[in-house]
């Protein structure tokens, strides 16, 4: 089998506020993704407004660095057990995580949340000992802590293996060797490389692309998110898209974009391996296979939590509706409930009994994140 030797699939996780969106930042510039005079602000990965004003990552991004000749596909992973649907299905697309841990407050529980299921994977692991410039930072210590973990968690012998860099995102260095300051990333750039391998994907099979993530455009519609597995796929190419095991439907690709830096870049095919983005399939989710037309295979995909917490949405009806605000009605509310299923798979949204109210479900307590913030203040 020969399999694309040029990429590797990463993902980060950590808890909140432990430095990975800092760390993917720095990442990013030193991989010369933008230009000497390109303003770029801090955090950059944090796109979503609701992410920029509490500093944490809610929504799995993927984005793409050059390091020498090989390719890094990184996959910005949520870092709050809340958005275990996010994280579920992105870990189908890596061979591998970087597990990022505060120097100073060691492994808490929300890495604990979505390193098990990166291990239950059977995912390669490196270590990551963040902020070791802190005051009152304990690297060697908390690597102790990751160990106790990792054996907890029921780590094999070959995860229980995992190099450690010592790194502080925020002046972009890192090390292998406390007693060797770093002056970049290169040794984790270098680390990468060499722990995980290159994605087990057949070049020469006949194509085949498991949907692991949705992103939705105004005018192209649904947008397929995943790993190519095998073979290559082309723009204009017929495609049978594996439903179930019994449903199959056809459709064909009118667009293709790899991951470049924080753009979606447009290309005419991508070879098995690489993370991309397809349009032109409307009726897709989360889960689908994408196969070659005369060779529809389905993908086994892994079971995405379902939702625990429900809340309803009516309209106002208080003495002062209709005072402020544009989207007043239940058409508005209506509408804006189920344009948020195209990107958001974990929600669950159901018509009830009055047709002025709306049972919303999620997962936890945080289930209605993905509104804007303009939503949270109409009142509705």
């Amino acid at each position: 089998m020969k399999i694309n030797e040029k990429i590797r699939n990463v993902a980060i996780i950590a808890h909140v506020d432990h430095g990975k969106t800092t760390m993917v930042d720095a990442m990013l510039r030193q991989s010369g993704i933008f230009r000497s005079n390109e303003q770029v602000h801090d955090r950059v990965m944090d796109s979503n407004d609701l992410e920029k004003e509490r500093g944490i990552t809610i929504l799995s991004k993927n984005t793409a660095v050059q390091y020498k000749d090989i390719k890094i596909n990184i996959v910005d992973t949520p870092g709050h057990a809340d958005f275990g649907g996010e994280v579920e299905r992105v870990l189908k697309m890596v061979d591998g995580v970087v597990l990022l841990v505060d120097a100073f407050e060691g492994a808490m529980p929300q890495t604990r949340e979505v390193l098990k299921k990166s291990l239950a994977l059977k995912l390669k692991p490196i270590v990551v000992i963040n902020k070791i410039d802190r005051p009152g930072s304990q690297p060697l210590k908390v690597v102790d802590d990751v160990l106790e973990l990792f054996i907890d968690l029921g780590a094999d012998d070959d995860q229980l293996e995992f190099p450690v860099v010592y790194a502080s995102a925020k002046n972009g260095t890192a090390t292998l060797d406390l007693e060797k300051p770093g002056e970049d990333l290169k040794c984790l750039f270098e680390t990468i490389i060499t722990t995980i391998e290159p994605p087990k994907c057949d070049l020469d099979g006949t194509m085949q692309m498991l949907v692991s993530n949705i992103d939705y455009d105004d005018y192209v519609g649904r947008i397929a998110i995943g790993r190519v597995e095998r073979g290559t796929i082309e723009v204009g190419q017929a495609v049978a898209i594996c439903k179930d095991e019994e449903k199959v439907l056809n459709s064909r690709v009118t667009k293709l974009n790899t991951y470049e830096g924080l753009k979606r870049i447009e290309v005419e095919n991508a070879q098995a391996g690489d993370i991309i983005a397809l349009s032109g399939v409307n009726d897709i989710n989360i889960g689908d296979t994408i196969c070659d037309y005369n060779n529809p295979e389905k993908i086994p995909f892994v079971n995405i939590d379902e939702p625990t917490v429900s809340m309803t949405f009516s309209v106002n009806n208080s003495p002062f509706a209709g005072k402020e605000g544009e989207f007043i009605t239940s058409r508005h509310l209506r509408d804006r409930l189920f344009k948020e299923l195209d990107r958001n798979v974990s929600l669950r949204v159901k018509e009830t009994d009055s047709a002025d109210s709306f049972e919303v479900s999620r997962k936890r307590r945080v289930a209605f994140i993905g509104f804007d913030r303009e939503y949270e203040k109409r009142r509705l």
